[in-house]
């Protein structure tokens, strides 16, 4: 039987306290469903890429990201 499995590709742009980059990469990549995670320069300072089966599981990961210490903002774009 061939299922297909409908996955759902987010992706998370956070801004961290200065200085805080590598400290807060280093967390959300012990992260379960982190595909990819990158300092990156300009108004961000981190991006990273989540794969999920479903919302539910996106917004608990969205969540533990935004608690994580240092980090002040975040924007989720949603891929279809």
């Amino acid at each position: 039987m061939n299922e297909h499995v409908e996955k759902i590709i987010a992706y998370m742009l956070i801004r961290v306290n200065l200085g805080k980059e590598y400290d807060v990469l280093e967390q959300i990549t012990r992260l379960p469903n982190i595909k990819e995670a990158r300092v990156v320069y300009g108004e961000y300072d981190i991006i990273v890429e989540i794969h999920v089966s479903n919302l539910r599981e996106l917004d608990k990961i969205v969540t533990s990201i935004r608690r994580l210490p240092g980090v002040i903002t975040s924007t989720t774009l949603i891929s279809s």
